[in-house]
């Protein structure tokens, strides 16, 4: 580093995180998005024709994931995987990229794990997901304390989470979401479910202290005004946009691209050819 150049902040408090995480142990962790993202790769893996036999699991919820893949070698989502370079032709990284100070060094620590042609899958809150919460915190806090402090992590957005699958150097990469929209009786039981699953707050400039009372309650009034559940307006909403993220280690046999201008015939005219033919 230039002796000029200002250190980065860290974005998260790792120490914080994995508290946060055996907090979650103790109370019994609540899965239902680790267990619907279960179900949404077993699905994606079912369209491929392919038996995956040497899987690794990146996750910070290891008993669930064990349980979903037995045969699995299950990694811890520290920054430095435990991951052997070539030893796996299925790497799922299963919703934990979002708590990752390098989400980018990550997918390339999967990808350097597969074997060639072999799958990467990494799925992870993102886009517009507990946008509720954020909106009614940020207000209560600027009214009643007159500041704001960091309490929710700042969510990738589709596009930009896709674009690090290239930047890993994996083919073939698609990005896509699905939303989840969750009714709670209120503004607590939210938070007791989010710190259940090892979501608590684990920002590095997070307030220190516990946040005041009456902050709390102006939150819990503002949400359930501005996002009631449209079904049951006596209930809030919470929005979860999950991203899942695909790609596979190059190989000769994966369909390419075609070079640009060897296309046999010019676009106009084969949309001309298709005119023709439908009159």
């Amino acid at each position: 580093m230039n002796a000029h150049q200002k250190p980065v902040p860290q974005l998260i408090d790792r120490a914080a995180l994995m508290r946060n995480r055996a907090r979650a142990e103790r109370m019994g962790s609540v899965d239902f998005l680790h267990r619907l993202i279960a179900d949404e790769i077993e699905d994606r893996l079912a369209e491929v024709n392919r038996q995956f036999t040497d899987i690794a699991v990146v996750t910070g919820m290891p008993e669930f994931w064990q349980g979903v893949f037995p045969q699995a070698k299950i990694v811890a989502d520290s920054p430095d995987l435990a991951l052997e370079s070539g030893a796996h032709d299925l790497v799922i990284h299963a919703m934990a990229l979002h708590w990752s100070e390098d989400p980018v060094g990550q997918i390339v620590q999967c990808a350097r794990a597969l074997r060639p042609d072999g799958l990467f899958i990494a799925a992870c809150p993102g886009g517009r997901s507990l946008f509720e919460l954020r909106d009614a915190l940020t207000r209560a806090e600027a009214e009643v304390a007159g500041g704001l402090s960091p309490r929710i992590l700042p969510m990738g957005e589709i596009r930009d989470l896709g674009a690090l699958l290239g930047r890993a150097g994996l083919s073939l990469p698609v990005a896509d979401q699905i939303s989840q929209n969750v009714s709670y009786r209120g503004l607590i039981h939210l938070a007791h479910d989010l710190r259940a699953m090892g979501e608590g707050n684990a920002l590095n400039a997070r307030l220190r202290r516990p946040t005041r009372r009456d902050v709390l309650l102006r939150a819990a009034t503002l949400y359930a005004e501005s996002h009631p559940d449209p079904v049951d307006p006596e209930r809030i909403r919470a929005t979860f946009d999950l991203v899942f993220l695909t790609g596979w280690a190059p190989d000769a046999s994966q369909q390419q691209p075609l070079r640009p201008g060897s296309a046999k015939m010019p676009l106009a005219e084969a949309l001309a050819q298709l005119r023709k033919t439908d009159e």
